[in-house]
């Protein structure tokens, strides 16, 4: 009988590439596709081919689970990306980039994008100096990220920033170690964003 690994796991390991979904989990050895690069369960070379459908519909799925968000979130931030000026699949990743909760993980405040989500949510965090607890709030040029100022909140920063360090940091935001703090200092293109999707398949999908 196959082990049970989870369904982030499965998700990384039916794709056949690393999602981060498990924060540190994915950099070691114990990560699901490090181990096993099949799909999960069992008979998998009787699997059929999936539809045109099936392959769209996986490319938003892998998208939503990459970035945490539920359905309904997922269908607001496509019809705002559908209002804007240019590329439709390329403004929804990039609205998407610029979550609180995402860019907290991509400079190492938080191991994942959940544990993101619990240190907003907690109030642990500050934009501008105000305390935002909205994990899906969308930074903006010159927000200016930082934990509550408080001694357990910068422990608990430094010792996540101290653990994964190494990440890469993307060219969209200025990352200051020291202090702890973030600034965005632009928006992020198409280039900056890792998520390994193809959005075109998404616009298809949602466009009908």
């Amino acid at each position: 009988m196959a082990r049970y690994v989870g369904p982030q796991c499965r998700l990384c390991r039916r794709e056949g590439e690393k999602l981060f979904l498990k924060g540190i989990r994915c950099d070691t050895v114990k990560c699901a596709i490090t181990k096993r690069k099949y799909p999960p369960g069992q008979f998998t070379w009787g699997r059929g081919k999936l539809s045109k459908f099936g392959i769209q519909f996986r490319e938003k799925q892998k998208t939503k689970r990459f970035y945490g968000i539920l359905e309904r979130q997922f269908r607001n931030y496509y019809r705002k990306a559908e209002r804007q000026k240019g590329n439709t699949g390329e403004n929804l990743l990039t609205m998407l980039e610029r979550r609180l909760d995402n860019v907290l993980c991509l400079v190492s405040f938080a191991a994942s994008r959940k544990s993101a989500r619990q240190l907003i949510r907690h109030g642990h965090i500050t934009v501008n100096n105000k305390k935002v607890d909205i994990a899906s709030y969308i930074v903006k040029i010159g927000d200016i990220i930082k934990p509550k100022n408080t001694e357990a909140n910068l422990n608990i920063v430094k010792a996540n920033i101290e653990l994964l360090k190494g990440r890469n940091i993307p060219a969209w935001i200025e990352f200051r170690a020291d202090v702890p703090e973030v600034v965005v200092t632009q928006l992020p293109t198409r280039e900056d964003i890792s998520v390994p999707v193809q959005e075109h398949l998404i616009v298809e999908l949602c466009s009908k």
